[in-house]
């Protein structure tokens, strides 16, 4: 039997490939840790002079968490710790997040690490990461050609 060439036909085979091998990926990725540490959800932001980094944790305390920064990479992880029972108590409905989290990004560019700051306010994380001065834009200035006696040479 005969099947006629379909290009578009392949190109599908093709993408569904690619699928499958980045699925697999990413979840053995995830599956290496510990199945208890969840993945922390991030906002990274950019502007002309840091990275704002932003996570909504909340009723963690501020020491639970620990925050690390190495070569262009940021760690955060920490645990949720679970509230006790209290005697003649009992959950008919348990939905909040309890346990190990864990999350590393890849910064696009080094940041100036002695500068990074943290602040935890109304369960929001927000890390500010300066921009290295090696990697912020530089302002180059045009001279004008020089003028003799009122002529541009």
């Amino acid at each position: 039997m005969l099947t006629r060439f379909d290009p578009f036909r392949e190109m599908n085979q093709l993408r569904r490939a690619m699928d499958r091998v980045f699925d697999d990926t990413l979840e053995r990725r995830y599956t290496e840790f510990d199945q208890n540490v969840s993945a922390l959800a991030l906002d990274v932001l950019e502007n002309e002079d840091a990275y704002l980094v932003k996570a909504t944790i909340p009723g963690i305390d501020p020491d639970d968490l620990d925050i690390t920064y190495n070569n262009e990479t940021l760690t955060i992880q920490g645990e949720m710790k679970h509230e006790e029972e209290k005697d003649g108590e009992r959950y008919h409905l348990q939905e909040r997040f309890y346990g190990k989290f864990y999350r590393q990004v890849r910064l696009p560019s080094a940041v100036n690490a002695n500068a990074i700051q943290a602040n935890y306010e109304h369960g929001v994380l927000t890390l500010t990461l300066p921009k290295s001065e090696e990697v912020k834009p530089k302002k180059i200035s045009v001279q004008n050609s020089k003028m003799l006696e009122g002529k541009i040479r």
